[in-house]
């Protein structure tokens, strides 16, 4: 009697709505919370970085064109996708981390929670930031908020919830990212962008990169065609400093945060970060 074989998951990177390897054909490995091995994940290159940010750039007009309501519908079908698939996440945020049940159920709740959170506040975020402005002269002056453009994020360890926590308030805005997962924990970030190929998500909003952060981050920095950065999953001060060197060449949005507690409750300023304001002046009477 023949014994049947799992069909083990390959783990690829996630670009442009695609599930592609690494260029470079390279992968590492990724244990489990025990030192176990558990899984090869892609080793993105930095030709792989420069395809997401192709890919995040083509997609940029399109998303920031649509209407809030709509984003807000879309991120918030990324939680009823999530919802629906929980009992994955659980298991493998269990694998990865060695979490008990109940706290990996309170790390996926959480992360459904904060998708539907911001997708509330795609449709006022400008309601707060913008402003009808008091000018001398028969003048209408209004400031309203756009999106930044392409931001290349480096994702907290938390593998799930860190990462809904800096992708959900970019995409919400308009904005499109590049995402470096958590370098020893990138399988659910993967499984996570599953979620947002089958959730109405365009193919290039987000692009998702696994392996090492001191390879990839350098040249997402540098590259003059990502407008933000987010440092809040580099952990080194001297690489933080160094990428916010590199990102001084075109003037990029930089945020650096502090330790940062992610069950917390949200804030605007993860949205309010990666907008800028437009001012338009427009003659009363015509």
């Amino acid at each position: 009697m023949s014994t049947r074989l799992d069909v083990k998951k390959t783990y690829k990177l996630y670009i442009g709505g695609q599930f592609p390897r690494s260029e470079s054909g390279r992968s590492y490995v990724v244990n489990d919370a025990k030192g176990t091995f558990l899984a090869n994940a892609s080793q993105a290159s930095r030709k792989d970085a420069r395809d997401a940010v192709l890919a995040a750039r083509a997609a940029f007009g399109g998303w920031s064109g649509r209407t809030a309501y709509n984003r807000g519908q879309v991120v918030y079908r990324i939680a009823e996708v999530l919802e629906g698939r929980r009992d994955q996440f659980e298991a493998e945020l269990r694998a990865a981390e060695g979490l008990n049940a109940a706290k990996a159920r309170t790390y996926v709740d959480a992360a459904v929670d904060r998708l539907v959170w911001y997708a509330g506040w795609a449709d006022k975020i400008a309601q707060v930031t913008g402003s009808a402005n008091a000018v001398a002269g028969p003048y209408f002056n209004h400031s309203a908020p756009e999106p930044t453009g392409v931001v290349a994020i480096v994702a907290p360890s938390g593998p799930l919830l860190g990462l809904v926590s800096v992708v959900a308030p970019v995409i919400t805005t308009g904005n499109t990212c590049v995402v470096i997962a958590s370098e020893p924990h990138p399988l659910t970030a993967i499984t996570l962008g599953e979620v947002m190929a089958t959730s109405d998500l365009p193919g290039g909003v987000v692009n998702v990169l696994t392996g090492s952060v001191a390879e990839i981050a350098p040249w997402l920095a540098s590259h003059m065609d990502v407008n933000g950065l987010d440092l809040t999953g580099v952990a080194d001060p001297d690489l933080a400093r160094s990428l916010e060197e590199a990102a001084a060449d075109n003037l990029k949005r930089v945020r650096r945060p502090g330790v940062e507690d992610l069950l917390a409750a949200p804030a605007l300023d993860r949205m309010t970060t990666f907008l800028e304001t437009k001012t338009v002046w427009h003659p009363m009477g015509i």
